[in-house]
């Protein structure tokens, strides 16, 4: 599993452009010589990652920008046809890049792969400042932990 002080793997996100043509970009792309706040949540739409954990990110990415972010980016194992109408759905086009690891593949490279029940494999909440592609900080939700505390906006304003 990833933690503070390893640097990103290589890997390839998916993202659906405006135009509806998908763009592979890169984690170099996305991260090198770069702040960034990196957000993984198990789904899009689902109950917790649309109405408590994202949208305090899509609220405050002004606030985390002017502290030094140059990007917000938040992941999930989910395509990007989906991904790009989340975004759209919580107004954080512009805001946030909405990236799908739609294999779940670089869930898995970064060892924050996980089983959950009926939806099957995506990646663990997690929120991290990345700086240069190097981990900063890195924060969970405490094992069987409802809601969102450790993860959200409010603790990456408080790390940046």
């Amino acid at each position: 599993m990833i933690t503070v002080g390893d640097r990103l793997p290589d890997g390839v996100f998916r993202i659906k452009q405006p135009d509806d043509s998908v763009k592979e970009v890169s984690v170099a792309d996305l991260f090198d010589g770069q702040r960034v706040v990196l957000v993984g949540v198990p789904g899009a739409f689902t109950s917790t990652c649309h109405r408590a954990h994202i949208p305090q990110f899509v609220t405050h990415a002004g606030e985390i920008k002017a502290r030094g972010a140059d990007r917000i980016v938040v992941m999930a194992v989910n395509d990007h046809h989906v991904m790009q109408m989340w975004a759209k759905s919580l107004g954080g086009e512009g805001k946030i890049d909405f990236v799908a690891d739609g294999d779940g593949i670089y869930a898995a490279e970064l060892g924050l792969a996980a089983k959950f029940p009926g939806m099957g494999t995506r990646v663990r909440r997690f929120s991290a400042l990345v700086e240069d592609r190097v981990v900063k900080t890195l924060n969970f939700e405490a094992d069987g932990a409802k809601g969102v505390q450790a993860t959200g906006a409010e603790v990456i304003l408080a790390q940046l």
